[in-house]
């Protein structure tokens, strides 16, 4: 069996809790994958990188803030376009937390920064959306952790 080719990718969707929302974000029109569809905060991972470093790095640039990352969502596998191996992504989602909702500060790659319940969500995205799927996940996952487990998934990985 050959050996696999594919991009590390990065997913955080962030949370407030003081709105008690998640922000998603609208891809600019400029955009060459997905122009003027709702996401989280994505990223690739660049060579020789973590994915925790990852995806600081990727919301730093996307929006201007440093979040706390709370846990992983899970993991994710698509194709950038067409199926090929250039295109091949390897994803890991995390649900993270940003206190200041206002100091937001949108890059050239969205257009719009909406702060939204699920149930907003809902009404926003279609069903079977992969956002809204996210979004409903961490609603449900989000009451088995305690304070002192999300701390300490905040740590920042292990070296192998």
């Amino acid at each position: 069996m050959p050996v696999g080719h594919f991009l590390g990718m990065v997913g955080a969707l962030i949370w407030c809790p003081s709105l008690a929302k998640y922000l998603i974000l609208k891809r600019s029109a400029e955009k060459d994958f997905g122009a003027n569809t709702w996401e989280c905060g994505t990223g690739r991972v660049d060579q020789g990188e973590d994915y925790f470093t990852a995806l600081r790095r990727e919301v730093r640039e996307e929006l201007g803030v440093e979040i706390k990352v709370d846990f992983i969502l899970g993991t994710t596998h698509f194709y950038r376009g067409v199926k090929v191996p250039e295109n091949e992504m390897l994803g890991v989602l995390y649900r993270c937390t940003l206190e200041d909702h206002d100091a937001i500060q949108l890059s050239w790659e969205h257009s719009e920064a909406r702060w939204v319940t699920y149930s907003e969500a809902s009404t926003l995205l279609s069903e079977g959306n992969w956002l809204l799927a996210l979004i409903h996940k961490a609603e449900k996952i989000q009451g088995f952790y305690s304070p002192e487990l999300i701390n300490l998934n905040r740590n920042e990985g292990f070296e192998l």
